[in-house]
């Protein structure tokens, strides 16, 4: 499992990836040369203020290299001290997007990149770090299929809605709070590339992920199986099951009642044992990353309106 992070006391964050595409002999990885240090790095840089970690991976990795990218599997952090502060950088394996890409242009920052075999990236590389944490990442799947658990946003209350006459909470909606939490949600979702939505039927929780829908262009599945007391848990564990068995990129939104159900049931068909950790906060959400038919990695987040 890797935790929730947030900034620290005195601590630099940042966030980059192992950026890697296919290649004759195996995964080609990309490497920045900086000509400030004359080093040879993986793409990253620091995270700007108020902005996610995910976020910060793929815009630096695209500002590095020209390539717009999706993120896979979380590898290892890497922990240094600059000039006495410390220094925190989160890292992806991470593959080029669908799509036309920018394309590399030297500048004063990053004046080269390399694709290079991992055993050539390795020894290209100039700090220990970076080289353990592609290590990391020639040990496990290159590639990765995410299965995303979302928590809905925040709804409002159970009083107020039935104080204004609605006695249906199916219907309840997202309040002000929970709507700019599902615009901050499908941004971060996007980082994983374009997946399937299926959600409970409640409105609080198809509201949550239409904007990823939208902006994913696709559609989102209301399914009576993820929604509070419609289905009995074996129903759910069934369609957790359906939707693991297609081996396709999918978001599933629930509620805080029945996605440790949904975890429980995708982990013991991937052979894991769920992760630990608090229950998820209203839209907080869980990656798990599979690969060679089993669970790579589960990752941790949540959409925090600043």
């Amino acid at each position: 499992m890797v935790p929730e992070g947030g900034p620290g006391g005195g601590e630099i964050r940042a966030a980059g990836a192992v950026l890697w595409r296919p290649g004759p002999q195996g995964p080609q990885v990309a490497l920045v040369h900086r000509p400030k240090y004359d080093d040879w790095s993986l793409p990253k840089g620091k995270t700007g203020p108020g902005e996610p970690v995910l976020l910060t991976a793929v815009r630096e990795v695209a500002e590095e290299t020209g390539v717009r990218v999706v993120l896979g599997r979380r590898l290892p952090s890497t922990h240094y001290l600059v000039r006495g502060r410390p220094k925190v950088v989160g890292y992806w394996a991470a593959k080029p997007a669908d799509g036309p890409q920018p394309g590399f242009t030297p500048n004063a920052e990053v004046d080269g990149l390399d694709w290079l075999d991992v055993a050539a990236a390795r020894a290209q590389l100039s700090y220990p770090h970076d080289a353990a944490v592609l290590d990391e990442f020639a040990a496990g799947p290159p590639d990765t299929v995410p299965l995303m658990l979302v928590r809905h946003a925040s709804a409002l209350s159970k009083a107020e809605w039935r104080a204004g006459g609605h006695p249906d909470d199916l219907a309840r909606p997202l309040g002000p709070a929970g709507r700019e939490e599902s615009a901050v949600l499908a941004r971060l979702l996007r980082c994983y590339g374009q997946a399937r939505v299926f959600s409970s039927a409640a409105e609080r929780c198809v509201a949550t992920v239409r904007p990823y829908a939208t902006e994913a262009a696709v559609s989102v599945q209301a399914d009576q199986a993820f929604t509070i007391g419609f289905s009995p848990d074996s129903e759910t564990r069934r369609r957790t099951d359906d939707i693991l068995a297609s081996a396709l990129p999918a978001v599933i939104c629930g509620h805080r009642e029945n996605l440790p159900l949904i975890l429980e049931e995708a982990c013991a068909v991937l052979g894991a044992k769920p992760p630990d950790g608090h229950p998820l906060p209203p839209a907080g959400f869980w990656v798990l990353h599979i690969g060679w038919n089993a669970l790579a990695c589960a990752e941790r987040h949540h959409a925090t309106v600043r």
